[in-house]
Order: C-alpha cells, then sequence, then structure tokens
C-alpha cells in the first residue's frame, strides 16, 4: 500500500535527521519553451500536461515502472512520454488528469525517479501545508477535514494559541517584546471585538485569558534577547542547522549562530500552482547564519506554535513545505525554524525543493490530492451509476481517534456509505468505536445521509470543474479583463489605512490611466495578485468603492511593503465554490442531540407537526391590544397565517405566489412575535431577502441586530450590524458585548451566517427563514438548529434553488 510505504518513511527517525539529503537530479524546466498559450495546457515552468494513457511494466532490471502518454495540447498533438519510477511508481494518477513535471526530459522523455525530478497531480488543486502535515498519520482524517470543514469546533486551546500568536506578530512589526510592551499588547489583544466574540462563544472571561495569555510573554521576551539582532545577548545562541549552500563548512561542523535582523512579513499569503500548495506563513524573517568565518543571510520562514515543545514530524513537516512555498517569491531559503512560544524554544529544519523530504511530502499531497479530486465513484457500480468514493482506511488507533474532530464523519462515512462495499475495511479494535458514534441513527436516517451526500458530491465534482480562482494564475490579467471578472495595469496610490484589526484600506488606479469596463462592484470580493505568476493571491478583500479613475478595496493584508511600481491585478473571487456548509449541517443532523433527534423526525421521519389548541395560552395578556391593531392590516389568510404560527409547536409552512405579500406577512409576524417577548431569528439565503424584511421593520421601530459582513448589507440597515455598532460604541470589553448579544429579541443573518458565535449559546423561539423553497436543503437547515420552532415562507412554483450538476437537480 503505497500509503502505508509514505507514512513509515516519513515516521522514521533517522528521515529526520538534520543532514541534507541532495539529489544529483537537477531541474532544467526553464528551458522549455511554452507550447501553447491555453488556459489549461502548456509547457514551460508552470507546465500543465494532461495523461492520456497509463501503461505498467516490468523493465529490463525487473522494477515496476509506470508510462504515461501525456500532452500540453489541447487538441492532443505532440504527445510525450513520461517514465515514473521507484516510489514514483505508486502515484494514484489516471486518464484525464492533469499533472505538472519538473525535471530532465530528454527527446520529449521526462523521466521521475527518486533521484531526479517529481510530479504533482492535479496541481491545481491548492491544499495547504498543514492539510498535508495532518495527513501523515491519518490520510482519512485530513480528507474528512477538507469535506467538512466547518464541523471543526474552536476550543480554548485554539484561542489562546491565535491571541499568542497575534501578540507575537504585533510584537515584531510594532511593539518590539520588552516585557510592559508585550504586557500592554497582550491587553490590546484580547479587547478586540473578534477576541470577545470567542471568548463569548467559549464562555471564557477576560481574566482567564489573561492569566493564560501571560504564561507566554516572558518566553517571548527571552526569545528576542538571544535572537534579535539589536540584543546584546544576540548571536551567543548556537543550533545545530545544515545547508547545501554550505556543505562542506556545515559538514565538519553543523553548529552556527543565528540572528534575526528583520521581519519581512506576517501571515504572507502564497498560492503555489507549481507545487499545487498553499499556506499563510506565521512570520518571513531575515536570518542572518554565522559560521566559524563565514557569514549567510536567508529569508526563512519562522513557523510559531503555542502547543507542546514536540519537535513533531507534523510540525517539521510544515516547515518544510514552506520552505517550497517560499521559493515562488524568493531564492530557495533551505530551511526554515519551528519556535515554540511557551518556552521560546527555536529548531532549525532544514528542507529544499530537491531534498528527499520534500519529495516525499509532496508525495503525501499527490495522495490527498487523489482522494479530494475523486469525490464520485462511477467504476464499481452497475450502469454506470454514480456513487460516493471510498476514502482512506480507518487506521487502527483509538487513542487517535478518541480525541478526533472529525470521529463522527468517519463512522458516519463508514456505515452510510463504506459498509459492504468492495475495498473498505475497517480494523477489528476500531469497529466498537465507530458504532458508538451511530447507534442512535435509524436506518432511514442513515439512508438519508447517503442520499444527501451523494448530491452534495455531485454538486462539488461540478463546482470544481467550473472554479473560476484557478483562473487567477492560468490566464492573464488581460484574458481576464475580456470576461469582465478582473483589473490588471494597477498600481497603488495614496497611503495604506488600517481601519480595523487585520483589515487595511487600499486605493488602486491604472497605470496607464486608461478605464476600462468591469463587472467588480461594491461588497464583491477580491484576490490581489502581482502581474507575475510568482506574485500570486498577495492578499484578498472586498470592494468598498468604486469610480471612473479609482478602486477602494478593504485587505487583509498590508501592502505598502511592495515597491511603488509594483503592477497588480484584482480577480473577482465569486465565493470558495464548496459544499462545506452543505456537508456540515448534514452531519449535524446526524448529531446525538435532542435539537438534531427533534430536525431528524420532522424532516426525514415526516412526523406532522403539533400545535396548541388556545390562543390565549401563548398570547400575554399585556400584548393583546397591540397584537389586536397590527393585524388590523391584515386579510383572512394572513390572519390565519398569524394564528398557525402563534400556535406551533414545531414549524409552519408559509406559500404565496408572487405579489401576495409574503415580506410583509414575514415583518407582521416579527412584529406580533416580538410584542409577546419571543425571540426571532430572520434568515434567507441572500443579503437582499433579509435586508428587504429589515427596511420594512425599521419603519415600526422593532429594534434588531444584523449579523455579516458591513460591506454586503443594505445601506439604510448597515447601522444595525455588529461591526458598526461595535466601532460606534467602542465595544471592547466582554460585559459590553454579551448586553448587544442579548439587548435584542430579533437577530437577522443569512443561512450562512450561522456559524456566528452568538450561536455558540443563544437560541431562539422562532425561526423565519424567507424565500426557503430557494435554498437547498442542507444549506436551509443551519438557521433551523437555533430555534425552538420554525417557518418556511416560499413559493414552491417560483426558481428552485440553484444547482449546477444536472444529476444532482
Amino acid at each position: 500500500c503505497p500509503e502505508t510505504h509514505l507514512v513509515t518513511i516519513l515516521l522514521a527517525k533517522t528521515f529526520w535527521k538534520d543532514t541534507v539529503l541532495l539529489l544529483p537530479g537537477k531541474l532544467n524546466v526553464e528551458k522549455r519553451a511554452n507550447s501553447v498559450n491555453d488556459a489549461v495546457l502548456c509547457g514551460g515552468l508552470y507546465n500543465r500536461y494532461r495523461v492520456l494513457t497509463i501503461k505498467e511494466e516490468l523493465n529490463s532490471e525487473g522494477n515496476a515502472e509506470t508510462r504515461l502518454v501525456i500532452t500540453a495540447s489541447k487538441s492532443s498533438e505532440t504527445p510525450e512520454q513520461c517514465i515514473l519510477k521507484d516510489d514514483w511508481n505508486s502515484v494514484l494518477v489516471k486518464s484525464g488528469d492533469i499533472i505538472h513535471l519538473e525535471g530532465e526530459c530528454n527527446l520529449d522523455t521526462w523521466l521521475i525517479n527518486s533521484n531526479s525530478g517529481y510530479l504533482i497531480l492535479n496541481p491545481d488543486l491548492l491544499i495547504s501545508g498543514t492539510s498535508i502535515a495532518n495527513s501523515i498519520r491519518c490520510m482519512r482524517r485530513a480528507v474528512l477535514s477538507e469535506r467538512f470543514k466547518v464541523c471543526d469546533q474552536s476550543t480554548k486551546q485554539m484561542l489562546f494559541g491565535t491571541l499568542v500568536h497575534e501578540i507575537f506578530q504585533k510584537a515584531a512589526t510594532d511593539y518590539g517584546f520588552g516585557e510592559d510592551g508585550l504586557r500592554e499588547l497582550a491587553s490590546k489583544t484580547i479587547s478586540n471585538p473578534k477576541c470577545l466574540r470567542e471568548m463569548y462563544s467559549l464562555n471564557l472571561t477576560e481574566v482567564e485569558v489573561m492569566q493564560e495569555v501571560q504564561q507566554y510573554l516572558p518566553s517571548l521576551t527571552n526569545w528576542a534577547r538571544n535572537y534579535m539582532h539589536n540584543s546584546p545577548q544576540a548571536n551567543q545562541c548556537q543550533v545545530q542547522l545544515k545547508l547545501p549552500s554550505d556543505r562542506k563548512l556545515s559538514a565538519q561542523d553543523p553548529s552556527c549562530n543565528i540572528t534575526i535582523t528583520d521581519f519581512l512579513d506576517i501571515e504572507e499569503n502564497i498560492w503555489s500552482p507549481r507545487f499545487g500548495l498553499k499556506g499563510k506563513m506565521d512570520v518571513t524573517a531575515s536570518v542572518r547564519i554565522h559560521r566559524r568565518s563565514k557569514t549567510l543571510t536567508r529569508v526563512m520562514p519562522l513557523e510559531l506554535k503555542t502547543g507542546k515543545e514536540s519537535n513533531s514530524i507534523e510540525h517539521r513537516s510544515q516547515v518544510v513545505l514552506y520552505t517550497l512555498l517560499s521559493q515562488e517569491r524568493r531564492a530557495d531559503p533551505e530551511a526554515g525554524f519551528l519556535l515554540y512560544l511557551k518556552s521560546g524554544n527555536m529548531y532549525p529544519v532544514p528542507g529544499n525543493h530537491m531534498d528527499r523530504r520534500a519529495l516525499e511530502l509532496l508525495k503525501l499531497r499527490n495522495q490527498l490530492a487523489f482522494y479530494l479530486s475523486n469525490i464520485v465513484d462511477r467504476s464499481t457500480s452497475e450502469n454506470d451509476q454514480p456513487q460516493p468514493a471510498l476514502l482512506p482506511s480507518v487506521i487502527n488507533d483509538r487513542t487517535t481517534c478518541k480525541y478526533c474532530s472529525q470521529l463522527r464523519n468517519c463512522a458516519l462515512y463508514s456505515r452510510a456509505i463504506e459498509q459492504e462495499r468492495e475495498g473498505s475495511f475497517v480494523p477489528e479494535d476500531m469497529k466498537a468505536v465507530l458504532e458508538q458514534e451511530t447507534h442512535h441513527l435509524k436506518p432511514s436516517h442513515v439512508q438519508y445521509f447517503r442520499l444527501w451526500y451523494l448530491l452534495c458530491a455531485l454538486e462539488a465534482q461540478t463546482m470544481e470543474n467550473k472554479g473560476e480562482s484557478k483562473n487567477i494564475w492560468r490566464l492573464s490579467a488581460e484574458e481576464r479583463e475580456k470576461e469582465g471578472v478582473c483589473i490588471g495595469n494597477l498600481i497603488r496610490t495614496g497611503h495604506v489605512q488600517a481601519i480595523s484589526d487585520g483589515m487595511y484600506q487600499h486605493r488602486f488606479q491604472r497605470k496607464n490611466s486608461i478605464h476600462s469596463e468591469t463587472i467588480l462592484a461594491v461588497g464583491d470580493r477580491v484576490v490581489v495578485s502581482g502581474q507575475e505568476k510568482w506574485l500570486t493571491a498577495l492578499a484578498v478583500g472586498y470592494v468598498t468603492e468604486v469610480n471612473k479613475t479609482l478602486i477602494t478595496c478593504t485587505l487583509d493584508r498590508n501592502l505598502s511593503r511592495l515597491p511603488v511600481d509594483t503592477l497588480l491585478r484584482l480577480d473577482h473571487e465569486e465565493g470558495v465554490g464548496s459544499v462545506a456548509t452543505h456537508l456540515g449541517n448534514l452531519s449535524r443532523l446526524m448529531e446525538d442531540s435532542a435539537a438534531s433527534a427533534k430536525l431528524r423526525e420532522l424532516i426525514i421521519e415526516f412526523r406532522p407537526p403539533q400545535f396548541i389548541q388556545l390562543l390565549c395560552s401563548v398570547l400575554p395578556l399585556e400584548a393583546k391590544d397591540t397584537v389586536a391593531d397590527i393585524l388590523k392590516g391584515l386579510n383572512k389568510p394572513q390572519k390565519q397565517a398569524m394564528k398557525r404560527v402563534l400556535l406551533s409547536k414545531d414549524y409552519t409552512l408559509v406559500v404565496g405566489m408572487p405579489g401576495t405579500g409574503k415580506t410583509t406577512t414575514i415583518c407582521t409576524l416579527v412584529r406580533i412575535l416580538h410584542a409577546c417577548g419571543f425571540s426571532v431569528l430572520i434568515t434567507s439565503y441572500t443579503h437582499t431577502a433579509v435586508d428587504n424584511i429589515l427596511q420594512k421593520l425599521v419603519k415600526f421601530k422593532v429594534g434588531f441586530l444584523r449579523l455579516g459582513r458591513p460591506q454586503k448589507v443594505h445601506s439604510a440597515i448597515r447601522r444595525f450590524t455588529e461591526e458598526e455598532i461595535c466601532r460606534s460604541k467602542a465595544i471592547n470589553s466582554l460585559d459590553r458585548l454579551k448586553e448587544l448579544y442579548t439587548s435584542q429579541r430579533v437577530v437577522a443573518t443569512t443561512c450562512m451566517g450561522v456559524r456566528h458565535p452568538i450561536f455558540s449559546r443563544r437560541r431562539f423561539d422562532f425561526c423565519i427563514v424567507d424565500e426557503a423553497s430557494q435554498i437547498t436543503l442542507p444549506v436551509c437547515l443551519g438557521p433551523l438548529f437555533y430555534a425552538d420552532r420554525f417557518v418556511l415562507v416560499g413559493d414552491h412554483q417560483q426558481l428552485p434553488p440553484l444547482v449546477q450538476n444536472a444529476e444532482a437537480k
């Protein structure tokens, strides 16, 4: 099994000894000219080949090898050959796959073996270094974590880690590492709204968080004394580090002194279409390495860790992958560093693109790419019927699995999809563990999960095939401009302004002052890149203003360090195009909880909704006159709808043709429920639908809290958003944030917005879903988990939900 073989190599202690493993193979891909100008297939440094045929055979030495017939031409002309030997022979590649090759190519034949080159499977699928590192011990967990992203819950440890990361990063760029400055910085960091929201979600106090964070501060100060160039103690700490560029000296004595001379970037975002990788590096630092009489300077990744000081394989693997990512922007760093913030200890991790460790991790990346790309399988079914593909096997490790965040999804997938399928295997010791996770589910529940997972998988496959984000690096700015989804040839103008914690306002203008038509509009999500491919995805953010000469954006990174003449492009990003929310809600529906059990009864088992008999039992005496006044403006069907909602114990369906006043009915219903003292969650799929209701409520002076990004909210409603309220009222304490969250009985957001921390501690009497007939069932489930009763409003005769896959429809 290639999976097991790779893991065995990576887990071997000798594999991670600090020795430089130079390979004799030398890259010469830059000698190859671009053969075609095509969006998908091309030659050159960023080559893309399509696999036409695959043949496995034994060579003259009796060793297995795989021969691929490939082409960089869309018309399949001028085919070439790729020979995979040694461990590369086990790459899970199939006909039709797109691959990227680096290595030796002679007479149109590529040779990839343990001494030369490498292959990247589906290189336009960019996988994070964290995901690859997490796949070392369990590939199944890594795949499930990508598919069920929204199921990973925040924890105290994650919050503490995030805070200490931020404190270090701010100290590195602005504040310095003095003890008093760090304490002040910690206090400021804890009081920002983003942190307060997480503290609210986890039911923590400022005192508890500060006590935890303060444990790290002395170590940060000591680290700076030992390694910062402006410290009197700098250049005294020795580390063991071997680099290819000084192999003779380091072979004799790997000891060297390390000094950090500058922090060049924080959270540097790099997308690498060559390696099929992406990542955000905690710190990009200029490092001076002094060995005997020789001094080297390298720009290296610095990976920060706040947990146990393990120097683990996973941690070191992340650093190795970040050294690969660094090569997209600058010279090979040859190594990176692991810094454990609780102790201040720093470990060097050698790794470059010809290092065996890096190559083994790229093989692991290929395996993960295979499973993420092949979500649907038709090969093992009759009549070519689609079915969910098998996942990597369940590992035999009860301890690891017990604390795995994907345990429920692992067990669900095993029971609903893999059970009795040829090729699936569950270790005997793990069967009881998996059965325990799904014992509460009836066969009908499991069947429901299987059906909806398949529908989501089909949709995900279509989304991936149509995904526009890969064209950001595959197409030039000029080509994307013709499609109306990009503005190129831009330069930054004016000063960058910090508008909130971690967000920066930038202004861009055309270098040639020529305006071109674009579909970019206020509120659009954009990716900012350099015109050169090696500057892909410098930052992401939102458009805040557009006129004939300037476009203003709020970005997640400060780009002021770039040279002022750097040519930039803005690409419209339509969204991640995933079904993560669908699958997350589907998974939660199968949870062993009271709320999920009730929804399973109503949705899967079709239990009829129940109603209270007497209206007087739910209508408070003090609200009767107010409710009577509100009802005066309604017709008979609308009044009947109000009554049914008030009497419901489970749910109510309100159906209305276009123009029958559904929005007015919802507004009236909210007013009545508000007058009766009920809490109400208003939601829909689009921001526009939510804001249409809220604009009517404003006229009747019904208070509410609007969740969501202000850029996406109607200008008339923006002042009611959490972000605007926190800014205008300078909310900087947990008590004041709690007051904001509990002050309004009415809360409004989209179906996608229910991951907000407020929902971790707040439950509503009613949830009203507008335009419910235009929302896919898994997405519609999201807000229903947070209410005792729900109201679905819509018209099933109107447009159905947008589904791109024909089979899923």
